[in-house]
């Protein structure tokens, strides 16, 4: 009975689903934006600096989508714990160019199109070699990083060092959780259609923050 009354939500497009989550996830992303867990404040202390750190890579939803994505993505590959690590190491290198005030052009833009491309390759069968996805993670990560920067810009050592810890422990953690969990997807459904759906689901995510971006 109940599957003759969701009949018609099975035909729908699984990109049309996605991106109707996107815009919907979109309605919060403003709120997300400021990627600061103490709003404009410079954190100050240990305690500060760590619990900004902790919040910046989830309040900020198109990094956290790509950090769900990186795990996923990582889920079944050789040596795949690598990639999440060469992507959190990259964040670092990346708030440290933006600390030293080297500019790292159209940021925002790159990290939208980040999420896509991870998105996108989630979505297909046949994934790269871990070392292309290692290294493109890395290039992602520089980006991530410099963004990352905005928020522990003038705060002193103690702080930045909090905040440096913080930022690389979560999205460590939650890209080792997503890979944990897509291993256990990828071996309960051998169709991996859960999986396709979760990277157009990010996609979709990273083609509206694209779209905002570009179109205000």
């Amino acid at each position: 009975m109940f599957s003759k009354h969701f009949a018609p939500f099975r035909q729908l497009n699984p990109f049309v689903l996605s991106a109707s989550l996107g815009i919907l996830f979109l309605s919060t992303a403003q709120q997300a934006l400021a990627h600061h867990a103490l709003g404009s404040e410079t954190p100050t202390n240990f305690f500060e600096g760590f619990l900004s750190g902790l919040a910046h890579p989830v309040i900020g939803l198109d990094h956290l989508a790509f950090v769900i994505a990186i795990g996923f993505i990582a889920a079944g590959q050789i040596n795949g714990a690598m990639i999440p690590a060469g992507f959190v190491l990259a964040a670092l290198v990346g708030t440290a160019i933006h600390l030293f005030s080297v500019n790292l052009p159209l940021t925002e833009i790159a990290i939208a199109l980040s999420v896509v491309i991870f998105g996108a390759m989630l979505a297909i069968p046949h994934k790269p070699d871990w070392i292309v996805l290692l290294i493109l993670g890395a290039i992602a990560g520089l980006f991530h990083g410099y963004a990352y920067g905005e928020a522990i810009i003038g705060a002193g050592m103690m702080p930045l060092v909090a905040y440096l810890l913080g930022f690389s422990l979560i999205q460590y953690a939650i890209a080792m959780l997503a890979r944990a969990i897509g291993n256990l997807i990828i071996h309960k459904t051998p169709n991996r259609q859960i999986m396709r759906l979760c990277g157009l689901a990010i996609g979709a995510i990273g083609i509206v923050f694209m779209t905002n971006l570009l179109f205000g």
